[in-house]
């Protein structure tokens, strides 16, 4: 992969879709529902004519899966039919949605875990990294599917992104989307701070030679203001090759090095 390309995805041309609305059982605390707010239904979504793409997403059951109804399943057969293109929230999916996922989705988007204390902190779910790997192998081998990790998920602590990050190096996947904790207000981790740049800088560059021909993304849940400037244009010199709502800093910086700019308008798998 040519590394003198920096990629600005501004994701204008996606539509967030809940599922569930503003429900969730997990009730996770980085999250608590509060992003949820921000999406529109299936109905609106219909509603509003020819769309280039969707994120489909929503609230989890206590499994950890999002659930789609049978009705939901129809509505998102004519979305597709139309000619959006879905990048998928699944969760935990079990097989008999599975079933009916696989053949109306272009990607999905999944959250790797690296630790049990993790997932028990944030999410309330027992699972393991040997359980996020398992659903993550499931997925892929039926559907494009693009890990994403969270650094400093856990209240900005690192806690299991490098035993993800080395699950994924030992698969040798070809796009790894890397995202940081931003505390949110009305959360359990309304009040922590977000992780150092320097931690998450670290990451980026353990995952750059971990991975070396994979496309790197620095996707859009990053904290803003002066920390993403600080980040992004960092995360240049780091190797990425995706920047997700990129500060002006950072192409500034891209272009005194003598990158190309490319800028795409979907969400940042489907382009």
């Amino acid at each position: 992969m040519k590394r003198n390309i920096l990629r600005c995805d501004r994701p204008t041309d996606t539509y967030p879709i809940s599922l569930t609305g503003t429900a969730c059982a997990l009730r996770c605390a980085h999250c608590n529902g509060v992003y949820l707010r921000h999406m529109h239904s299936l109905d609106d979504a219909l509603a509003r004519g020819p769309l280039n793409s969707a994120l489909v997403s929503g609230g989890c059951a206590s499994s950890g899966e999002v659930p789609v109804s049978e009705r939901q399943f129809v509505q998102l057969a004519e979305l597709r039919a139309r000619g959006t293109r879905l990048n998928w929230h699944v969760g935990f999916a079990p097989p008999e949605s599975l079933r009916h996922i696989v053949p109306l989705a272009d990607a999905v988007s999944f959250d790797i875990i690296g630790d049990r204390a993790t997932a028990r902190e944030v999410y309330g779910l027992d699972k393991g990294v040997e359980d996020y790997l398992a659903a993550y192998d499931q997925l892929r081998a039926l559907v494009p599917t693009v890990a994403h990790i969270t650094i400093g998920l856990r209240g900005g602590v690192l806690s299991g992104e490098y035993a993800a990050l080395q699950a994924l190096a030992e698969r040798q996947v070809d796009q790894l989307v890397m995202l940081v904790l931003i505390p949110t207000a009305e959360t359990k981790y309304a009040d922590v701070a977000p992780p150092l740049i320097n931690e998450v800088l670290a990451f980026i560059i353990k995952a750059r030679t971990s991975l070396p021909d994979a496309r790197l993304y620095l996707g859009c849940m990053r904290p803003s203001g002066n920390y993403r400037a600080l980040l992004d244009t960092a995360a240049v010199h780091a190797g990425v090759d995706v920047i997700v709502n990129s500060h002006k800093d950072a192409l500034t910086q891209a272009r005194a090095l003598g990158f190309s700019i490319e800028v795409a308008t979907a969400c940042c798998i489907l382009n």
